[in-house]
């Protein structure tokens, strides 16, 4: 740091601009509020959606203001604490979620609600553990709680379609079904083929031939669910291949989502579209990195940067090709 009461960080100062827009900078060091810690990075995760904010997806609820420090997936060490915190201490190492509003996340030091903030055991480096927060939690979500499904050994058995599943949600998604009692059909490119498989899935089709394009399972199967990280795929593709039953849930929904969840809500349809929002919840991210711990779910990481180099994980990002997460060491 280059005082007491200064950091390093990345910022943009306005909408656009891509990678050459961030800006690496001194800025003030933040003050943990009663319920919050103030944790040291030593590792955090860029996500689509980071660079959609930058784009204006969200305007004008987010960024709320500029200067923006992008990026709300760290892990690393606590520095110091707000007056209410009762469950860490100064040294523990942990993974949190920021908050989205605020973000924060390139910078040598954030603050996060105690609440949204989970022990790392030693066993969990802080690259594997900034990557689940929320692409592991949209994963376990979008199954679990739009699905329904279980991902363990207790539920019925189930089939579903994966797609983008070398990205950083599908390729925690895979796995997660696979825990449970879940036949997995996987969309990607042919090059990601054997790492799709080596996940686990059971069935991987290549989304730039006729059959990808149609999201038709090699062995004929009909889908319980979709789990659809990917943009273009109308529904009238996936509503043939859908079980009686059978649910789409839509990683990244637009109007069109909403406006066909609500006519199928309408008309009692069996088949239907779900449009998902990512809740990160603690006691979600606790368990995933319980999974890491026990070696029964991997994080995969397509690439590591430097933090004098936020600029070029960021840049990778928007390529739209990182198999698995990017990670920026601090």
């Amino acid at each position: 740091m280059a005082s007491a009461n200064l950091m390093q960080a990345v910022w943009y100062d306005s909408y656009g601009g891509g990678a050459s827009a961030l800006k690496h900078v001194e800025a003030p060091l933040p003050s943990p509020k009663n319920d919050e810690v103030l944790i040291k990075v030593e590792a955090s995760s860029i996500n689509p959606i980071d660079c959609k904010v930058q784009n204006g997806l969200l305007r004008p609820l987010l960024p709320r203001r500029f200067p923006f420090i992008p990026v709300t997936d760290i892990a690393g060490e606590i520095v110091d604490l707000g007056s209410d915190v009762k469950n860490f201490k100064t040294g523990d190492k942990v993974v949190a979620k920021l908050n989205d509003v605020s973000g924060g996340g390139l910078a040598e030091y954030a603050v996060t609600k105690e609440s949204l903030t989970v022990a790392r055991p030693p066993q969990v480096s802080a690259a594997e553990a900034a990557a689940l927060v929320t692409a592991g939690i949209t994963a376990l979500q979008t199954i679990t709680e739009s699905a329904g499904l279980k991902v363990d050994k207790s539920g019925p058995k189930a089939n579903i379609l994966v797609t983008a599943a070398s990205g950083g949600v599908g390729h925690y998604a895979v796995q997660l079904a696979k825990l449970g009692n879940i036949h997995v059909t996987a969309t990607c490119g042919a090059r990601n083929f054997d790492f799709v498989k080596s996940l686990g899935a059971d069935e991987v089709i290549d989304y730039k031939t006729p059959e990808g394009a149609a999201v038709k399972s090699p062995s004929g199967k009909k889908y319980d669910a979709v789990i659809n990280c990917t943009t273009g795929i109308r529904w009238t593709t996936f509503e043939p291949n859908l079980s009686e039953h059978g649910k789409v849930v839509d990683m990244t929904p637009g109007a069109g989502t909403f406006a066909n969840f609500a006519l199928k809500k309408l008309t009692f349809s069996k088949k239907i579209v779900v449009p998902f929002l990512v809740n990160c919840k603690a006691d979600n991210l606790e368990y995933l990195v319980k999974l890491v711990e026990q070696g029964k779910l991997k994080t995969v990481i397509d690439s590591k940067y430097p933090f004098s180099k936020a600029e070029e994980a960021w840049g990778r990002s928007l390529s739209g090709h990182a198999v698995g997460k990017i990670i920026i060491e601090h």
